[in-house]
């Protein structure tokens, strides 16, 4: 998949393993194609809906509630399931999770692809800072107890231009594939929506590939061939026409060693300098997360578990002025002779002092209890703290002044583009040096100012970013560069002073 538009560009036929790994980027955070049914059952959603006017009022469309007045109890299953909240902390049922994941989540037409979510790499994500055992949703057959259905809802902090709020990550939505005439992705839905209801939270994020009800961004995936060799002899690329196989494997050549000064691997010290790093680069994004110092630490901080993510830092002069990571998300290759599995990358957050004109200001905020914390202590209920910042003061200042992505300068754009040229470079050879075969980004964050020039393949899956409960003026998702990706840009008519495909995209986003 990786250069398709380039390779057919020059006449060489995609290859049906191409294809495959493309439906399979596509249909990530789905359980299936949309289908009619669905979108009728997002008709009955609080989301933006097709045709709203745009003089509808931005931000909650139905307000909280007391807990009292959520629906006590979950819609009926047919009569041989039973509802259950799934223990990740129980290795024997984090287990069933990964088994059911591994054979029915996401797999392409013709089965010749898989995704491979490790035990690990489950735990990383779903034991996220805050979260919240309920929001772990099972199904199991009554009778044997196996588990065949799962959702799973994560803690965030949101910022949605100038609001934030406590939001749900919904990702996992999966169901057996023997049953998925059962109609039970919806009530999945349903179920995960109530019990988060429960807990005071009434605003989710989740991903599809597919249009449903209704995005408010959408960004293309993008592939960065490291094993050239590998992937030709597996079928997911081809040599281009009139081009030798040494001459292709040659364009995809790498440096043996990194060149930033000061690049290291990210250590458990480094956690507030580049959890302040981190806030202060998001902020510029119309939309991205806030990430305490102890989310910073679980997300990027090494471990002695397998390994899930590869994190680095430049540091000059005693300060860390860069942050870059990814992550490893391998897919299984079946029915091949050789390789079964497809290692790749996944381009993860990242944040440089090259996007601002000054280094930050020495803090001049003590650190106390956030606002969160100080509405439990007041005895607020958690339905009334949705827009209450789990941030503290201290870690709330790191994004004090910071101009938005598009309002910035030409000048700084350009300081920007070259750096992070410079960081993903170094990101590329030690991917390689790591054994990935390939490396995956979006078109969000800052992608576009350097993809095309690293050697980014435009590959032909999309993921469409949505929200529940929450109305927002489109944002854009660094689209814009190709042909007809106007027309798939929920942004497209959305005002900026230039063209998101040039400039970036307002979506600081990245979810796994």
């Amino acid at each position: 998949m990786a250069g398709g538009d380039e390779r057919r560009a020059a006449g060489a036929p995609e290859t049906a393993s191409m294809k495959n790994l493309a439906r399979l980027l596509s249909m990530l955070g789905a359980e299936d194609r949309a289908t009619p049914a669905e979108h009728k059952f997002w008709k009955t959603q609080p989301v933006t809906q097709p045709g709203d006017s745009e003089a509808l009022p931005q931000g909650v469309i139905q307000p909280n509630v007391p807990p009292e007045q959520v629906r006590a109890a979950p819609l009926p299953l047919p009569a041989d399931f039973a509802w259950a909240t799934v223990d990740l902390d129980d290795e024997v049922q984090l287990r069933e999770v990964y088994d059911l994941l591994t054979h029915h989540y996401v797999e392409d037409d013709d089965a010749t692809m898989r995704f491979k979510y490790s035990p690990a790499f489950l735990r990383w994500v779903l034991r996220h800072p805050g979260f919240d055992k309920s929001w772990h949703v099972g199904v199991r057959v009554k009778s044997s107890g196996k588990l065949v259905a799962f959702i799973a809802g994560i803690p965030q902090e949101l910022r949605v231009r100038t609001q934030s709020l406590q939001v749900t990550e919904i990702n996992f939505l999966c169901v057996h594939k023997r049953l998925r005439s059962k109609r039970l992705a919806p009530v999945l839905i349903q179920e995960v929506t109530r019990r988060c209801n429960m807990s005071g939270i009434f605003q989710a994020i989740y991903t599809a590939g597919q249009v449903i009800p209704t995005p408010m961004s959408c960004t293309r995936y993008y592939h960065r061939t490291l094993d050239a060799a590998k992937l030709l002899d597996i079928g997911f690329s081809a040599v281009p026409r009139g081009m030798s196989r040494e001459d292709h494997i040659a364009r995809f050549a790498l440096p043996t060693t990194t060149r930033t000064e000061g690049l290291r691997e990210m250590q458990a010290a480094d956690v507030p300098a580049v959890g302040r790093l981190l806030r202060r680069y998001l902020a510029r994004f119309d939309m991205a997360p806030r990430f305490t110092d102890a989310e910073v630490r679980h997300m990027f901080a090494p471990t002695n578990e397998e390994r899930v993510t590869w994190c680095y830092v430049v540091e000059r002069d005693g300060r860390i002025t860069d942050f870059v990571s990814y992550y490893s998300l391998p897919s299984s290759v079946l029915n091949h002779d050789t390789h079964d599995t497809l290692s790749a990358a996944y381009l993860f957050y990242y944040a440089t002092e090259a996007a601002f004109d000054a280094p930050p200001a020495p803090r001049d905020t003590p650190d106390a209890p956030s606002p969160y914390e100080r509405a439990v202590a007041a005895g607020d209920a958690p339905w009334q703290r949705t827009e209450c910042s789990r941030l503290s003061p201290a870690e709330a200042a790191d994004e004090r002044g910071v101009a938005p992505w598009h309002t910035e300068s030409a000048a700084q754009k350009s300081a920007l583009k070259t750096r992070l040229q410079e960081l993903i470079s170094d990101v590329l050879v030690l991917a390689q040096q790591h054994g990935f075969d390939v490396v995956n980004c979006l078109s969000g964050m800052d992608n576009a100012l350097f993809a095309s020039d690293l050697k980014f393949g435009p590959g032909d899956g999309f993921l469409r970013f949505y929200l529940f409960n929450w109305r927002v003026a489109p944002i854009a998702g660094g689209l814009g560069g190709r042909a007809g990706e106007d027309d798939l840009d929920p942004a497209h008519d959305t005002p900026h002073p230039h063209p998101p495909s040039q400039w970036g995209s307002g979506n600081g986003v990245v979810m796994v």
